[in-house]
């Protein structure tokens, strides 16, 4: 495919119905850089979840063109896309497959067609980078939400791929497992190698984006940092989206003059997930990789 200074993904002109009369996506064109993380967000309907299916052709638009890594998407290279993309679901079960989380693992890298000793060790290799080595032989059923979320990360980043869409991938979290799905994704990111959309209605989750792209009535309404998106509150009001408490207070601690706010800004500490929020599950990536047994990708 071809790679050199070609996008990450871009999408030209895109139109797109699931019936003749409901158009969904209208003239949508958008680019994405290598490495960036995109949040898509809007009002339930507006087509994110939709747009993001685009990519990897399970769904085919009716107008305009998708290309991912230069490479326009068409029938004959539809799999060598899909297999470059992985993607991760609002529910973890609709994802498993296997009788046992290995054997879940295992399922998606026999379609890629790798000896048994490399699918051997990168079922070990993302296991203990994702911390659920104690769950390989136990049924899915048996886990909580958050274990089943980090065996479907797992069983993603496994495949190795270089873009990773997260499809309201929190929505169903607790708050503790909501909080590591958000660590995990900042540490992927941080570590380099991986290009994140992430469709989401969580403030956490859009500030610690590199932009904020908005659909509303089927078009991109903004495309912007977090910054500048939380800023906007006519913006934030036309897309339903609620500015978080945090924001809100430290906005009107900065109007009353008991501090120096940036406008729309988190304040330090509040925004993208700090380094101390990101510690524990950045340590143990490090003692992972550290036994690694060569290859692989670094989440």
């Amino acid at each position: 495919m071809v790679r050199e200074s070609a996008a990450a993904a871009e999408l030209k002109g895109i139109r797109f119905a699931y019936e003749k009369d409901e158009v969904v996506l209208q003239g949508v064109d958008l680019r994405v850089e290598n490495g960036e993380w995109i949040a898509i967000v809007g009002a339930s309907g507006c087509g994110k979840s939709t747009l993001v299916r685009l990519l990897n052709a399970l769904l085919r638009p009716q107008g305009g063109t998708v290309e991912v890594f230069g490479e326009e998407l068409a029938e004959s290279n539809a799999p060598l896309v899909r297999s470059r993309i992985g993607m991760v679901f609002q529910n973890p079960d609709n994802q498993f497959i296997g009788e046992t989380v290995e054997e879940d693992i295992a399922f998606g890298l026999e379609g890629l067609c790798l000896e048994r000793a490399e699918m051997e060790r990168r079922i070990r290799v993302y296991a203990r980078k994702l911390n659920v080595e104690p769950l390989l032989r136990r049924h899915p059923s048996e886990l909580s939400g958050g274990q089943k979320q980090r065996c479907a990360i797992a069983s993603c980043l496994a495949m190795e791929p270089e873009i990773v869409v997260f499809d309201e991938a929190t929505s169903m979290q607790d708050e503790n497992s909501r909080r590591e799905m958000l660590n995990i994704m900042a540490d992927m990111q941080a570590r380099g190698g991986y290009t994140i959309f992430s469709v989401t209605h969580d403030a956490d989750e859009m500030l610690a984006a590199d932009r904020i792209v908005a659909l509303k009535d089927g078009t991109v309404r903004a495309d912007r940092s977090p910054g500048d998106f939380f800023a906007d509150e006519e913006l934030l009001r036309d897309c339903g989206i609620e500015m978080p408490f945090r924001l809100r207070l430290e906005r009107e601690l900065g109007r009353r003059g008991l501090i120096e706010a940036e406008a729309g800004r988190p304040a330090s500490g509040s925004g993208s997930v700090s380094a101390e929020q990101t510690g524990d599950a950045g340590e143990k990536n490090t003692h992972a990789e550290k036994a690694d047994e060569g290859g692989g990708r670094h989440v």
